[in-house]
């Protein structure tokens, strides 16, 4: 009797470890990209230890911004795919790790991992 209640024990605290949620991984550092804004300002945009896996639109460089980010600079210690479009759309160009890129390369969104 005692070998089955410490059999039931031992699965239930293994499911309930299996269940418990996971820390999502993020690359560590700041992620930046210049852009001119709706009201014709210069401003620099930047994502601090984003999450990876997962498309992220650029704030400021949305549908609602005609023109798109450019001069994207990963200082993260992961790759940066960036987008031309958002939604992770569109033309594609991969940063390594602290990498950077010039003015020429316009962007809406990226992914890291």
């Amino acid at each position: 009797m005692r070998l089955r209640s410490a059999s039931t024990a031992v699965l239930g605290a293994v499911l309930l470890l299996a269940a418990l949620p996971t820390s999502a991984s993020a690359a560590s550092g700041q992620f930046r990209y210049d852009y001119l804004t709706v009201e014709g300002y210069e401003a620099t945009g930047f994502l601090n230890n984003p999450p990876s896996d997962r498309c992220i639109d650029l704030p400021g460089v949305g549908q609602e911004n005609p023109e798109p980010g450019h001069s994207p600079q990963n200082r993260t210690d992961a790759r940066a795919t960036v987008f031309t479009e958002p939604d992770c759309q569109g033309d594609s160009f991969t940063l390594r790790p602290y990498g950077s890129a010039s003015e020429r390369l316009k962007v809406r969104s990226v992914v890291f991992g």
